[in-house]
């Protein structure tokens, strides 16, 4: 995957801007077993950065009600987002460490979480209390939903230089039963549904 190179940052809730048609797409679409997903269920996902920030927009396909909180709340982190229909990207910045990653979920409702994820021997440590300063945006019509992601550099996430190479993964949720609302553009092959899977991330060339 690519990410194009902005002149001035692009908002999380613009989701018409031109700079979109310049940056190439790739599909969510197998589960995270690998199999095939519905394309009633699939998205896609395109990145590009600033030098202010990381930018992700998703489009997904919508055919079913939507699975979110009936009373969302955008002001603070939604832990347990990942329980409802949410667009999620997990970005490593040092190929690398893969297994010290961070996770940022966006979902219709806008709600959002990001979190700071180390894989050890001996389990998952998650910091349940990082600030990444992310903004998130949401629009749902009919037969779509868009969701959009702005992750401003920082410490952990620091700003690239053109060339540079990280490994990330992108997933989506949706619909209400398990196994099958777990899709992923770089599928995990995990026995169960599994996204923390670090083996399993693809590259993300800034361009």
């Amino acid at each position: 995957m690519f990410a194009e190179y902005i002149g001035a940052p692009v908002e999380a809730g613009d989701f018409e801007s031109d700079v979109w048609e310049r940056c190439a797409p790739v599909t969510i679409a197998h589960l995270w077993s690998g199999a095939p997903a519905p394309v009633e269920r699939q998205a896609e996902a395109r990145t590009c950065w600033s030098d202010k920030a990381l930018h992700v927009r998703f489009v997904c396909n919508q055919h079913e009600p939507l699975v979110v909180s009936a009373e969302p709340q955008t002001e603070r982190k939604t832990l347990g987002l990942w329980d409802r229909d949410v667009c999620e990207i997990f970005v490593a910045p040092d190929p690398t460490t893969p297994e010290r990653y961070f996770e940022f979920e966006a979902a219709p409702t806008g709600e959002w979480v990001d979190l700071g994820i180390v894989l050890t021997p001996e389990g998952r440590k998650t910091d349940w209390e990082y600030r990444s300063g992310m903004k998130a945006a949401a629009s749902v019509c009919e037969r779509g939903t868009k969701i959009g992601i702005t992750i401003p550099w920082s410490d952990s996430i620091p700003k690239p230089s053109r060339g540079d190479l990280w490994l990330i993964n992108l997933f989506r949720c949706v619909g209400p039963e398990a196994p099958d609302r777990y899709l992923a553009w770089r599928p995990t092959h995990a026995p169960e549904p599994a996204f923390h899977v670090p083996e399993a991330f693809g590259p993300l060339r800034f361009n």
